[in-house]
Formats: C-alpha cells, structure tokens, sequence
C-alpha cells in the first residue's frame, strides 16, 4: 500500500482541522479515528473490497476542508421539489444544515427530526454509543474503510431522526444533501442516525444532488437503526454533479419481525461508492432490495451490498440492474451471509446488466455462504448487451433502432421500480432514468 504521507489527498484531509465540540468523549473520539485513517491510508487494488475501484486519480487531488459560506450560498428551490412528496424535509448544502431550506414546522407526532449539529450541541450523550459503533467497525476493516474513518473524525452535520414506538409517519421525510459550487474544491462530510422504535413505520427519501461543476468530495456514514415489528421504507436517489466524488457507508440493523425495503438509484458523480450492510439480528426479519446504477461518460458507481442473516426465518430479497455506457464503469458486489443459527433463512439475490457501448464495463460479483440448516438461498449475475430478436421484433414493426434500444433498456431499468408504491415518485424516478439513455 502507498504510502499516507506521499498523497495529497491524504494531506490534505490530515491537515484539516477537527471540529472541535467541547464535548470529551467526541473530541476524543474525533482524534483516534483520524489517527487511525493517518497510520493506514487509503485503500488500493490489493485490498479486496476495492478491487475494481482505484483511487489513483482522487489520491492526487486536494480538497478544501469545509465551505465556511456554505449558510448563505444559492441553491435553485427547483432541486428541492419531488413529485409525491409533501412533509418534513431536512436540506444540507456543502455539509452545513440550512433551516431556510428545510422544513420542520408542525411535525407529526412521534417523529423526531433535527440536525446534527444541534444534537451535539444540546445533548451528545445518547449518541455516543453508536458513533463509537461505527468507529469499531472501521478498525475491524482497516484501509477498507478510510473514508469511514475520516468521517467519523470530520463530520460536523447531518440528521438525527427518531420514530417513537408504534407511531406510524403518514408523510414520507425528505434528506436532502446538496453539493454547491464554493470557493475551490471542497470536502464535506455528513452522519446520519435514524432509529425507529418498536412497531413503527416510516418512508424515508434521500436525496443526493447537485447544483454545481466543480468537484467535491464528501463521505456519508448513515446507522439505521429499525426496530421490532418496525417497517422502514428508504428510497435513495443519487444524482450529484458529474464532476462529484460520494463515499457512502450505511449500516442497517433489523430487529425481530421488522422489515426494511430499500430502493436505490445512483445516476450522478464522477467516481460514486456505497457500502451498504445490512444485519438481521432478529428472528422473523425481512429486508427487500431493489437498486439500478447507469453510468456513462468516463463515470465509476461501485456498490457493495452485504446482508448477514443472524437470527432465526429471517428473509432477503434483493435484486439490482445495471447499465453502462460510453468508457463507464459499474461495479457490484452482492454478498450474502447466513451465520450459524440462522435455520429457516431465505435469501434471494440477482444482478442484471447492460453494457451498451464497447468500451463500457460492470464487474460483478455475487457471494454466497451458508453456515446455517434448512436454508433456501440462491444468487446469480449476469452482463450482457440488448437481445437481439427484442430488437428485431420492434424494428420489424417499424420503430428506429435507437428509439428500439431505448425502449428496451427504460424497461430493463424500470421493472426495478414496479413496487414501488408512490405513483408519483415512481414516474419521476422512471423519467430521470430514461433521461439518462443514451440519445
């Protein structure tokens, strides 16, 4: 491995001066995992995680820390409007909460919702436990997950978000993370805690956008925490600035008989990666995934997808699509593990792709261990190019070749969005989708 010292990156966000809390447990905590990243660096091919995603080119690049006007800096209200979606909404520009933006007026009852960065000033203690969570994770994977690691010594905002037990949040709540043009490039880091409490339910939007040209890096580390007999609906769309850089942890745990279904769609940014792990710790348990990544130009999404099935008839669903185009690259890892006393598992996992262009590529890699009984498992991954007589039979009824291709392909993507239960969402995810094929 390279190594720190020689990277300006890695200077760069060492050099960066840790916020400073006045609270001991924090300020402590901030200091040993920014000692940690500088004793390990950044991870390199040779680290199995990030095999098919070098940092190179990002490793030689310097980033401002912070947007110190980042309060009063404009931001087009256009971005702020989904189809579907009326209630609280929460918005983050270059990292820093801006309440102008975000609306917390008249919250339903049992939904807590504040930014970070007010939490830590007037209560940081129930929140110590799961930073120093997270903060073990990172060391138990080493370079893996650098970015974690500075995350955890930089962020300074982002949303705490709690649902009290058996309340049910009819209005879905919007995160909204918005990259700006500053002065320079910038980093910015951002932490997310949500916790929904027993037999609770909630729709979550996540929003990652950008208003801008200018590159930027920004780490998210999102703990969601999903509580007995709880149901979380998280829908995440990713269109960020095509010049944007997005490092994303998000760490799930279901307890018993809770559910958690994830939609996903990743568009935007030059080199974009989310791990996502997920954990069903209790019995009954059920997660459904669906997820498309579509990069084109000279764009890199990676996604690593972990699920640990931990606890009795627990269930997985996930199935995620891909398509790549021009010199892009995809990359997906679907890893499944089913531990020892996780009798009566059913896990299911299946990724599709397109490459449409020469030059495009996906590396996929699904994974599959089984150290439980009387499990039913089952995985697959496939890359191929447009089918041949699809295409055929729609020219044969007149249509052009490129409206044939493009038609084809909106339906390969679109079936990942059928359960999706917001009409109106649902048709603007599929617009933004199609708007993305190559013309």
């Amino acid at each position: 491995m390279t190594q720190p010292a020689t990277l300006p990156l890695v200077e760069s966000l060492l050099d960066a001066p840790l916020p400073a809390s006045g609270i001991a447990w924090l300020d402590a905590a901030r200091q040993e995992s920014r000692d940690a990243f500088a004793s390990t660096g950044l991870p390199d091919t040779r680290v199995e995680a990030w095999k098919y995603t070098a940092l190179r080119g990002l490793a030689q690049r310097r980033f401002a820390h912070g947007d110190a006007t980042a309060s009063g800096r404009a931001v087009d209200p256009s971005l702020l409007a989904l189809p579907g979606v009326e209630g609280a909404r929460l918005v983050f520009v270059n990292g820093v909460f801006r309440a102008d933006l975000s609306t917390l007026d008249a919250l339903p009852d049992g939904l807590t919702l504040q930014p970070l960065s007010r939490v830590l000033k007037d209560d940081a203690e129930p929140l110590r436990f799961g930073w120093s969570r997270s903060a073990t994770r990172a060391e138990a994977h080493g370079a893996a997950d650098a970015f974690a690691r500075i995350n955890a010594a930089s962020a300074a905002d982002g949303m705490v978000l709690r649902v009290a037990a058996r309340a049910t949040i009819a209005a879905p709540v919007q995160l909204v993370f918005i990259g700006a043009d500053g002065e320079g490039e910038l980093a910015w880091h951002a932490r997310n805690l949500i916790e929904l409490g027993e037999g609770a339910s909630l729709t979550l939007i996540e929003q990652h956008l950008g208003d801008g040209g200018q590159a930027q890096l920004a780490t998210f580390v999102s703990d969601i925490h999903v509580g007995a007999g709880a149901k979380l609906h998280h829908v995440t769309l990713q269109n960020a600035a095509s010049a944007a850089n997005l490092i994303r942890h998000s760490h799930l745990r279901l307890q018993a008989r809770s559910e958690a279904t994830l939609h996903v769609v990743e568009l935007g940014g030059a080199l974009v990666r989310h791990d996502l792990q997920v954990e069903l710790l209790g019995d009954g348990a059920k997660l459904h995934t669906r997820g498309v990544f579509m990069p084109h130009g000279r764009q890199h999404i990676d996604t690593q997808l972990a699920i640990r099935h931990q606890a009795l008839n627990t269930a997985s669903s996930s199935n995620w699509r891909g398509v790549a185009n021009d010199r892009a690259r995809g990359v997906f890892r679907g890893a499944i593990v089913v531990a020892p006393g996780a009798d009566g598992s059913d896990a299911s996992l299946s990724n599709k792709n397109l490459l449409l262009s020469a030059g495009a590529e996906i590396d996929t890699k699904p994974e599959l261990e089984i150290y439980a009984d009387e499990v039913q498992a089952a995985h697959g991954a496939t890359v191929g190019q447009l089918d041949e007589r699809s295409l055929f039979y729609l020219r044969s009824r007149g249509i052009p070749l490129a409206e044939a291709r493009a038609l084809l392909t909106a339906a390969f993507c679109r079936a990942m969005l059928d359960d999706l239960p917001n009409p109106d969402l649902r048709e603007h995810l599929s617009g933004l989708l199609i708007a993305q094929l190559p013309a």
